[in-house]
């Protein structure tokens, strides 16, 4: 079988990964139920478009979605596809091109000057809930991944809305099962970047998206003030573990929204916690010799950002403190952490921390000057 090759275009920055945080309620409420859904799959763009090529959405049979493809301006037209996809079993290729008069014309009112690509295919018992419940089961094990859908086929051998899930291709398509799809989905789920691949004779075209695990953020201090960090936090669908060595505030009841809460000492960092799988950790006991406990732990690894709260003043007595053990924060250390947005409550110093901590996430430049 004849492969093209990856197409220019469909990875880097005209790619996001699946993120499946904001879809896992209604997914887990129906599945629950034993019904069917509709996974929208945007495979491609061009122009100014809200979501970029990766992205997801999940329908319900009774119009109920989770996921956003756009500012909610072709979500309603989508749930009637849906409704089709759902009671047939039958993929449903979706063309929205707002660069001209069209527009207009479907009454959709994007105004973004761009062209989305979107596929639906039904997810339910019949197909074992794939490809939702691979994606779901990497998610569980914090374990990179990536998937293929065909997006377009003239070909019977790979018909449109085949799925090649990790180490099952032998249940795809049989155009499918090749040591370049397998290559592609270990390169993609390697490089968080997607991938297109055409096959010939006759044609296909294999649409690859990696799942976006969330970033694992340590937050050491469990006081009233970590409340609203937590809170932010779970709107983006980050895993945030708690750590504090106060029984009186290490209680997991009153942070909802954390994956873990953990009573310990700032020694025990090492022993208690995997320290190598965090992407930020954000010191904020507000007790001086806590603190520096915590900033000798995280001196000892490699967690790419360390955040610290309080007032230069207090940062330069920590580092003091802490002697040459500093030299191997001063790289990672973002002291006072988070953007200078204004502001003084707990709600406005939350959002200055998950601000920052979201440009480094995402690589993004924290353009906002520090007094």
């Amino acid at each position: 079988m004849a492969h093209r090759g990856v197409t220019p275009g469909w990875h880097n920055r005209q790619c996001v990964e699946a993120s499946l945080g904001p879809l896992l309620p209604l997914y887990e409420h129906e599945r629950a139920a034993g019904r069917a859904m509709a996974l929208a799959v945007l495979a491609h763009t061009a122009g100014s478009t809200y979501r970029k090529a990766g992205a997801l959405m999940l329908i319900a049979a009774n119009g109920d979605f989770a996921g956003l493809l756009s500012g909610g301006c072709l979500e309603g037209d989508l749930r009637e596809h849906a409704r089709a996809v759902i009671a047939t079993g039958t993929c449903c290729p979706v063309r929205y091109d707002m660069r001209g008069p069209d527009d207009q014309l479907w009454g959709l009112g994007m105004g973004c000057e761009g062209a989305m690509q979107i596929l639906l295919l039904r997810v339910g018992p019949d197909n074992d809930w794939q490809p939702m419940a691979e994606l779901i089961r990497s998610l569980a094990s914090h374990t990179p991944t990536a998937i293929g859908v065909v997006v377009e086929s003239r070909n019977p051998a790979a018909p449109l809305g085949s799925l090649v899930l990790p180490d099952r291709t032998q249940n795809a398509a049989t155009a499918l099962a090749t040591p370049a799809v397998t290559a592609m989905l270990t390169r993609v789920a390697s490089t968080g970047r997607c991938e297109c691949l055409q096959g010939q004779t006759p044609s296909w075209k294999l649409f690859v998206l990696p799942l976006a695990l969330p970033p694992r953020i340590l937050l050491l201090g469990a006081g009233p003030d970590v409340t609203p960090v937590v809170e932010f936090a779970a709107l983006l669908s980050w895993e945030v573990t708690l750590v504090d060595h106060r029984s009186a505030h290490a209680v997991p009841a009153h942070f909802p929204a954390a994956a873990r809460v953990l009573l310990a000492r700032p020694e025990e960092l090492g022993s208690r916690l995997e320290l190598s799988t965090y992407r930020a950790a954000v010191v904020m006991s507000h007790h001086l010799t806590t603190d520096l406990g915590y900033l000798r732990a995280l001196a000892a690894t490699d967690i790419p950002f360390v955040g610290l709260l309080g007032p230069a003043i207090r940062r330069e007595k920590l580092l003091a403190e802490l002697g040459p053990v500093a030299q191997r924060l001063q790289s990672r250390l973002h002291a006072p952490v988070g953007l200078p947005l204004g502001g003084r409550t707990p709600q406005s110093i939350a959002l200055a921390i998950i601000a920052e901590l979201h440009a480094f996430v995402h690589a993004a430049p924290a353009t906002l000057a520090r007094s």
